[in-house]
C-alpha cells in the first residue's frame, strides 16, 4: 500500500493490487475510509466520513489531481495509451 500523500490526520494512497481499476486514491483517518476517482474527481466510496468532510477531502484530492495521477502512472504503468 504505498502512500502518496499525508496530509494532517489524513493518509492517502493506493492498494498495489487493483491495477485493473480506473485511476482511484484511498484516503483513511482513524477508522474511516473513503475512495475517490482521479478522473474525473468524483466518489466512490465512503465508510463514516461526514458530508462536510467529504467535500473538504475532494477538494483535497482535486487541488492534488495530477499528482495522485502521475504516482498511479507511476506505480502501475500507463495501459491506457495516453501521453505522459
Amino acid at each position: 500500500m504505498p502512500t502518496i500523500l499525508r496530509l494532517g490526520a489524513y493518509r492517502l494512497y493506493f492498494y498495489s493490487h487493483e491495477p485493473n481499476e480506473p485511476p482511484h486514491i484511498h484516503i483513511d483517518r482513524d477508522r474511516l475510509s473513503t475512495k475517490f476517482w482521479l478522473e474525473p474527481v468524483s466518489l466512490a466510496r465512503n465508510l463514516g466520513f461526514s458530508a462536510k468532510e467529504l467535500r473538504q477531502l475532494q477538494s483535497i484530492v482535486q487541488e492534488n489531481q495530477q499528482s495522485l495521477l502521475e504516482a498511479w502512472y507511476e506505480h502501475f504503468g500507463d495501459s491506457s495509451g495516453r501521453e505522459s
